[in-house]
């Protein structure tokens, strides 16, 4: 088998193709490589306000990932996390999707509604904060003003200021924010089932449910892993949304890891102990991205 030779206008046009992705490569070295390199070198330095303004930054090892792991604010913002991550894919995910399966048959307006649908997603997370903390608002906010227009007046509450329910509030703002995004890929991959497949199963006399939990859910199963992961990877590092509503209160009640960091590098100044913070934040979208591709790989070689 004779190799293929490379002629020099072969290299210089695999030259010229690297010197046009240089300034991507730039861009990207100082906006995504330097910053988490920095964050690395900082997390094992004793760095502070006072060692900012002059003073030495002796490498000091592991100590400040042991001393975020031996804070009781940073597992209970662990447990915040994950419940606020779980409570929101959970209740995205299947909004969504029943949202897709009503949108993939067609009738009047349906285009419409899912381009209004899509406006919750399109808006940035401060205004939808915004716009749930004005709603949810004990004194003059909407919702307690309608159950006091139908009577139910007795049921108006502090929704925002309670402990008890404004993790319940941020999880409700962020499934409105996240089901347009679950729908429409969702969607994406029902229009990628071929419908001949439902229509044999019609005729061997296959129901609406079992034509769902026989063929719908298994050809889905791909894409579901993949708009999991997404909704993941982006509910887990929530910020916005949370701080414009409650700032992470009340009692720490929303202080989700993201909100943790945030305190520990600009209220307290502790610049070490708020990177160590979000490198371990950073581990779990990073497990859950390997998993999954972990998963694909299987899935082709087995193919």
């Amino acid at each position: 088998m004779s190799r293929r030779r490379t002629t020099p206008l072969a290299v210089r046009r695999h030259r010229t193709g690297y010197l046009f992705s240089l300034p991507g490569l730039v861009f990207l070295a100082l906006l995504l490589a330097y910053p988490l390199l920095y964050n690395v070198w900082t997390s094992v330095h004793a760095v502070s306000l006072s060692s900012r303004l002059g003073g030495p930054e002796p490498f000091n090892g592991l100590a400040n990932y042991r001393s975020v792991l031996t804070d009781p604010a940073f597992w209970r913002a662990v447990r915040v996390s994950a419940l606020f991550t779980v409570g929101s894919l959970v209740c995205q995910f299947t909004i969504g999707f029943a949202l897709a399966l009503l949108f993939i048959r067609p009738f009047p307006f349906n285009g419409l509604l899912r381009s209004l649908l899509l406006m919750a997603w399109l808006l940035p997370p401060i205004v939808s904060g915004t716009l749930f903390r004005w709603m949810l608002d004990g004194d003059s906010g909407a919702y307690n003003a309608l159950l006091r227009s139908t009577g139910l007046g007795v049921l108006t509450h502090d929704w925002l200021t309670d402990p008890s329910t404004a993790l319940a509030c941020v999880i409700a703002a962020n499934i409105w924010v996240g089901v347009p995004f679950n729908m429409l890929l969702l969607l994406v991959g029902l229009h990628g089932i071929d419908p001949e497949l439902y229509e044999a199963a019609a005729l061997d006399g296959a129901g609406a449910w079992q034509r769902f939990r026989r063929i719908t859910l298994p050809l889905m199963r791909p894409v579901s892993a993949a708009v999991l992961l997404l909704g993941l990877i982006t509910t887990f590092k929530v910020f916005d949304l949370i701080f414009v509503m409650t700032g992470g209160g009340p009692v720490d009640a929303t202080t989700v890891l993201s909100l943790y960091v945030y305190e520990v590098f600009f209220r307290f100044f502790r610049f070490s102990q708020g990177a160590a913070g979000a490198l371990l934040l950073l581990t779990v979208p990073l497990i859950a991205a390997a998993l999954y591709v972990r998963r694909l790989r299987h899935e082709r070689a087995t193919a």
